[in-house]
């Protein structure tokens, strides 16, 4: 359950990060990037970003488990 919420809380703070980081872009440019459409993906995907990435995530949240790579060893 922790992996879980760590997952779906590490998402939220990655989009965040992502809908703050062009703050840094010259005022022209905010416009574009905070445009109403761009806004509402992002609220969409607070909303379904999460989802995604605890299915894909499933094994290590089930098991904590990691896969092997090329030559290596499951730890």
């Amino acid at each position: 359950m922790a992996r879980l919420v760590l997952t779906w809380i590490a998402t939220w703070v990655t989009l965040v990060v992502l809908v703050l980081l062009p703050a840094l872009l010259p005022d022209r440019w905010q416009y574009y990037v905070y445009s109403p459409a761009s806004v509402g993906l992002w609220m969409l995907s607070m909303l379904g970003a999460p989802v995604v990435a605890c299915v894909v995530r499933w094994p290590w949240i089930r098991h904590g488990a990691r896969k092997a790579g090329p030559g290596g060893s499951r730890t």
